[in-house]
């Protein structure tokens, strides 16, 4: 399979989809959403844009099986998936807040191979392939040196769901606003971790996500020379719902923070 060509034929998807999201937005009014949980939200922008990508994706690898967040497709253990989040960020969507992103991911036997994320309201493109360098438009990017906390700007995801994590989440953001240059949060898990990867940001982690938050920009991150694990430092990060990522330099100072916030302080 030709990883490369593969990868430009997804590009090309997700920024029609793209496309389609930014028009939708100029005239979406809030009414059109509807409520799948607390602060989770979904609209038929959502779910048409869905159905354009899983569409584009089934001509281009036939057989293939769809793990996506609205439900178009199905999954069956096949041996190459697609995990798909159409619209990452839709509050920040329904609101005309950026930003928001499509995100698509290829696995092969359980391994990623393949990742774009087009954040749509800046018009930027990030991939990478099994092999490859990390990309943002044709030019190669790369995660930053810093290697401190002291010297980094970290990334995070507010809890809406796992409530029972909300004392850890805090204390943790009380640590990081100290000791870091800062932390941020943006909204769309998937653009946070092709940020860090263009070295905007040196770490992020966040509890409660699922796979298509964080399939294609953990495959981008890796490519450009950071790290990924979930909470425990094992590579389930895609189906446990929580994920630690950093540049390699500061990865080990990092996991160990984040560890110690959410594991070691509730044993």
């Amino acid at each position: 399979m030709d990883l490369e060509k593969l990868c430009q034929e997804v590009q090309n998807i997700a920024k029609v989809a793209g496309t389609f999201i930014a028009g939708e937005r100029e005239k979406f009014k809030l009414d059109a959403i509807e409520v799948k949980g607390k602060a989770n939200f979904v609209s038929y922008v959502d779910k048409q844009a869905e159905e354009m990508i899983v569409s584009g994706l089934s001509h281009l690898l036939p057989g293939a099986g769809f793990i996506a967040e609205e439900g178009t497709g199905t999954s069956n253990d096949e041996k190459y998936q697609w995990i798909i989040d159409p619209l990452d960020g839709t509050t920040n969507f329904i609101h005309g807040l950026p930003p928001f992103a499509v995100s698509i991911a290829l696995m092969e036997d359980q391994e990623l191979v393949l990742g774009v994320v087009y954040e749509i309201t800046q018009n930027e493109c990030f991939y990478a392939w099994r092999g490859s360098k990390a990309y943002l438009d044709g030019k190669e990017i790369r995660v930053t040196t810093a290697a401190t906390t002291g010297n980094s700007l970290i990334a995070t995801g507010f809890p809406y769901s796992a409530m029972d994590m909300l004392d850890p989440f805090i204390i943790s953001m009380r640590y990081f606003m100290v000791h870091s240059h800062g932390l941020r949060r943006l909204g769309s898990a998937a653009t946070d971790l092709a940020y860090l990867a263009a070295g905007r940001f040196e770490a992020f982690y966040e509890h409660g996500l699922k796979p298509w938050d964080v399939a294609a920009g953990a495959m981008i991150l890796k490519q450009a020379g950071g790290k990924v694990s979930d909470f425990n430092g094992t590579d389930n990060y895609l189906f446990n719902g929580e994920i630690v990522a950093s540049n390699n330099a500061y990865a080990d100072e990092f996991y160990n923070l984040v560890h110690n916030f959410f594991v070691t302080e509730k044993i």
